[in-house]
């Protein structure tokens, strides 16, 4: 029998908190967690997911694919319009590198402002 878990918190390291907090704000209107600060910022879903970013000294964003510094995790989203997310996405600070795995029509990686690579997919 698997255990009864429920996935509450992903945490993710980064530079600079309060700026990769505004970023999946905007991306995904989660509400701001009251008290984020410079250390820790954090993202309220509804359901109660949290999502955290916290400051790391001397951070080394991942280089996506190869693993010079390895990606350790990243994020899916589902979207409903592929280019205009992608788009969106772009104008907010993300990155889109060279390599991308999948067929267009169907997901896109992309990097956050702190390197981080997530995927955006066809919901």
């Amino acid at each position: 029998m698997p255990l009864q878990m429920k996935l509450s918190a992903i945490t993710l390291d980064c530079p600079d908190p309060l700026t990769l907090a505004a970023f999946y704000q905007q991306a995904t209107g989660l509400a701001p967690h009251p008290k984020s600060n410079a250390d820790f910022a954090g993202l309220n879903r509804e359901d109660g997911l949290f999502i955290g970013f916290q400051r790391v000294d001397g951070y080394r964003a991942p280089h996506w694919p190869d693993q010079t510094v390895p990606q350790q995790l990243h994020l899916c989203f589902d979207v409903v319009d592929l280019d205009e997310t992608e788009a969106r996405l772009l104008e907010l600070g993300a990155g889109k590198p060279d390599h991308q795995p999948h067929e267009a029509a169907r997901a896109r990686v992309l990097t956050d402002p702190a390197g981080h690579p997530f995927c955006i997919c066809r919901g």
